[in-house]
């Protein structure tokens, strides 16, 4: 898209509001191409020698930064704060070939409320992984005050050929099911197991800003690892789903069940019919919706999050076990160690020793 036509849509419409967020539009044509929507958007300041793109508008403050890897290999790190409630929308020019796929890693900073303890809230991070196909437009839905950081890898068909190929998995295979599907978006929690580990190597690498062959081979490394590792462990995982397209109305209610959720980790379930009552949603619709974006049912994402909001404690609070099964909502300390188990494998006591 020319520069000017681009300033021009984007001043059109960067304000539009809608059910309570703020539309923010990007083009999503290829990496190339949401770089340079970037930087041509309001409020930026473009250093080309760091590669960074610096953002302070009335809706978030933060920094871009991006590289190509290699041809057809591209990273986008985004470090931000919203100051309103956002919807990020992914648009397209027709005048641009459309063939790269995103695989993002996002981590979103939160407070907990806890219970039972004289903290009354603790720090807590969500992290999910979003796949999506070239042409794909979606939205995604941010809180006020949320921090997040994005981790968005972006590779050409061809590339996605070369490393992966898609097109040998077997019929059966439910990655082969997405990609032969409508549906151009699919979500994972926590799929790779040392991902905030190698996601901050790459930040620091980003920031560092140097260009010499071992800093270049170390960000190709890590970079790689995490994808490879992504769909290794997406082409072996039993998930279920119809891939039916979701429009985005449905993402941004999906979206408030999901904050519904988070924001009652420690509390008991809150209940399909009260969660779609409150979102606007039959409860049959939202379980099925849910399930097809997230991969589990609402009281499954619940019960994960709570365990994981647990891990956090215990590897990062000197509370007593006891008092973390409390604090976490679980009213019984053997319950709590059952249900922790089966999730990790280990007793909680071994964790922190």
């Amino acid at each position: 898209m020319h520069v000017g036509k681009w300033v021009k849509f984007i001043k059109e419409n960067i304000n539009f509001y809608r059910d309570g967020f703020f539309e923010l539009p990007y083009l999503s044509n290829s990496p190339q191409v949401i770089v340079k929507s970037i930087v041509n958007s309001p409020s930026v300041n473009h250093v080309e020698e760091e590669q960074a793109v610096y953002r302070n508008n009335p809706f978030s403050k933060g920094v871009m930064r991006y590289r190509e890897i290699e041809e057809g290999f591209w990273v986008i790190v985004t470090s931000i704060t919203f100051k309103k409630n956002v919807m990020l929308k992914a648009v397209y020019d027709e005048d641009f070939p459309s063939d790269y796929y995103t695989l993002t890693f996002s981590v979103f900073e939160s407070e907990v409320k806890l219970q039972n303890t004289f903290a009354d809230k603790t720090p807590f991070s969500s992290k999910y992984w979003g796949f999506k196909k070239p042409g794909t437009p979606v939205g995604a839905y941010f809180y006020k005050e949320s921090i997040c950081e994005f981790y968005l890898f972006a590779f050409s068909k061809d590339w996605a050929e070369r490393n992966f190929s898609f097109e040998t998995l077997p019929a059966d295979n439910h990655i082969k099911k997405f990609l032969n599907s409508d549906n151009g978006f699919i979500t994972y929690q926590n799929i790779v197991p040392n991902a905030a580990e190698l996601s901050k190597e790459i930040l620091t690498n980003l920031e560092n800003n140097k260009h010499d062959f071992f800093s270049k081979s170390i960000l190709k490394t890590n970079a790689f690892q995490l994808v490879s590792t992504f769909f290794k462990n997406a082409f072996l995982a039993q998930r279920e789903g119809n891939y039916l397209p979701i429009d985005t109305p449905d993402y941004r209610k999906i979206a408030k069940a999901e904050k519904l959720l988070l924001d009652t980790i420690t509390d008991s379930f809150l209940g399909i019919e009260f969660i779609a009552q409150k979102v606007d949603m039959s409860p049959t619709k939202l379980k099925l919706t849910f399930k097809s974006v997230h991969g589990v049912s609402m009281m499954q994402y619940h019960k994960e999050k709570k365990l994981l909001l647990a891990m956090h404690m215990i590897q990062n609070t000197d509370l007593q076990i006891k008092n973390i099964a409390l604090a976490t909502g679980y009213k019984s300390s053997s319950k709590f160690t059952a249900n922790f188990k089966k999730r990790f494998g280990k007793m909680p006591s071994e964790i922190r020793f």
